[in-house]
């Protein structure tokens, strides 16, 4: 079936996701954990790694991605899953009906030309000295920063950046499925600031260009790529290829308003920040944020869109396990980038002083309304009810914390508060799950472990032994499930144990397919193949 729908698939339905419609998960760290639905474990040793897109269960020796996991449940093709998981994440699996190389020649074309012209943009910056001012001293970027996020100028003059690339080879309707032409079939980007939008991998799938001469008029200060192929607003995290090592080592994200804001907080050594479209975070948006970290700092203005948007993120958080806090200690600028040229040692202290998303947002709505009045007292306790409500109910304690929160400032009983209705939302069951036949391929748990040792641990065997192919993220986290505390020591030690123990269960695998053979051959009275069978016996049996 082809790649590029499984990829498409794959980006739209997050793993823990789609095996927590299975079986019970809980996050564990960056990773989750749940009992194996094929074992009988007493400690949970069923293994997701969001982060990697995998799963590995380690009682019944199992792993891979969502199409084998689904495949195993149900007991189907890969080409049923394959319809199933499609279904689900809304991919319509018959605009890939043509072959993989075609579709994969289209988009690298759009890759090509977008890279192309990310390159000219930043030609045209370096010539431009007018235009070097504008980035360098009005907006205070320095050299490395406009390198890492690769910002470039799109000159004003006709339609430059069109000629320049059907000069070298690309069509109208490439420029267009790429998005950088107008409806006239000109140059979309012109007079702005270039500041290329780059997927997880860095690679550019499209621009978001700010005016640069106030004095022309009828055009938005900001304008961005149209949806195409590459580009998806709804999924889109801004600055993220740039943010990932630093959210992995810090293990929290700032999620900024602004691309702007995001480009001065790294400037300013907060490298954790990251933008969405707006303030338009969507349950895309936080499943990427959560296979990275659990701890989301929300750096939104304190006006009405802000508090929305706040909101709007609590009651999808819940869902997935978030720590949600919010960052408002701007010390009276009006967002992260004004806060950042003030100086970007107080936007540094900011980013520590976060605040709970929950209290902050309590605060935000008590100050709206008049508490004295029956009518504001009610519309605040409805409201308060119904954002606790959104805290996971087996979270008894943060739940009674903000319980008796609003209850002490509405001045009643924490009972009473309780005693409040609010609808909720029907808790989703679980599909009920059955042992089925496993369609993975049969790779013993020893060379699996053995295999992570190698891969990943500091191991030396004294002796060599050839592995099957296996999966480089499911090795990975084995090996951090299983030895990521072990000295080195004690991994070769390990792993000296495991290449006996494959050995020997490759020899044991041998004396049972030779025995069936020979079984076969007495059944068959070919006794020259017997005696042959019977001699490879006699040296296998001196061997073990």
């Amino acid at each position: 079936m082809n790649d590029a729908a499984k990829e498409e698939i794959r980006e739209r339905l997050a793993i823990e996701d789609v095996i927590g419609q299975y079986i019970d998960l809980k996050r564990a760290g960056r990773n989750f954990k749940g009992h194996s639905p094929w074992g009988t474990d007493r400690t949970p040793s069923f293994m997701v790694s969001p982060e990697k897109g995998i799963w590995h269960d380690f009682s019944s020796n199992k792993g891979g991605d969502i199409f084998t996991f689904v495949m195993e449940m149900e007991g189907i093709t890969f080409r049923e899953a394959m319809e199933k998981l499609a279904q689900q994440a809304g991919v319509e699996l018959k605009k890939y009906s043509g072959s993989d190389k075609a579709i994969a020649a289209r988009k690298q074309r759009l890759y090509e030309a977008l890279e192309l012209s990310t390159k000219y943009f930043q030609t045209c910056l370096i010539r431009n000295k007018e235009v070097c001012k504008y980035v360098f001293y009005q907006r205070h970027l320095n050299r490395g920063t406009v390198e890492t996020f690769r910002v470039g100028y799109a000159p004003m003059s006709g339609n430059a950046l069109t000629n320049f690339l059907k000069k070298r080879g690309f069509t109208a309707k490439e420029l267009e499925d790429a998005g950088l032409v107008n409806r006239f079939g000109g140059d979309l980007f012109k007079g702005r600031m270039m500041i290329p939008l780059m997927d997880q991998g860095g690679r550019v799938i499209g621009f978001t260009g700010r005016i640069i001469d106030s004095s022309i008029k009828d055009t938005p200060k900001y304008l961005n790529t149209p949806e195409t192929i590459l580009y998806n607003k709804g999924r889109h995290i801004f600055g993220l290829s740039q943010a990932r090592e630093a959210i992995r080592r810090s293990e929290f994200v700032v999620v900024v308003e602004g691309n702007m804001d995001v480009i001065s907080s790294h400037q300013a050594g907060v490298r954790e920040a990251v933008a969405t479209a707006g303030t338009a975070m969507t349950e895309n948006h936080l499943k990427a944020f959560s296979r990275m970290t659990n701890d989301i700092r929300l750096a939104y203005d304190g006006d009405e869109a802000g508090v929305r948007a706040a909101e709007r993120a609590i009651s999808m958080a819940s869902k997935f396990g978030i720590y949600l806090s919010v960052i408002d200690d701007y010390h009276g600028c009006k967002d992260a980038d004004e806060l950042i040229q003030k100086d970007p040692k107080l936007w540094q202290e900011a980013v520590q002083n976060y605040r709970p998303a929950m209290e902050w947002i309590l605060e935000k709505y008590e100050g709206q309304y008049d508490l004295k009045t029956e009518k504001g007292f009610q519309e605040y306790a409805k409201i308060a009810k119904q954002l606790i409500d959104q805290i996971d109910e087996n979270d008894t304690v943060l739940r009674e914390k903000y319980e008796r929160m609003v209850s002490k400032r509405l001045g009643i009983s924490l009972e009473a508060f309780r005693a409040k209705k609010v609808k909720k939302e029907p808790k989703r069951l679980k599909k009920a799950v059955g042992v089925v036949k496993n369609t993975t391929s049969e790779i013993s748990r020893a060379e699996k472990n053995l295999a992570a040792l190698m891969q990943c641990g500091k191991v030396n065997l004294s002796e060599e032994i050839e592995l099957p192919k296996m999966d480089k993220n499911e090795l990975e986290l084995i090996f951090e499930e299983q030895y990521g505390t072990w000295s080195a020591g004690e991994q070769q030690r390990e792993a000296e144990i495991l290449r006996q123990k494959v050995e020997s269960e490759r020899l044991e695998m041998k004396r049972k397919e030779l025995e069936e053979r020979i079984r076969e051959a007495e059944e068959n009275h070919d006794e020259e193949l017997e005696n042959q069978l019977l001699a490879e016996m006699n040296e296998l049996i001196r061997k073990k």
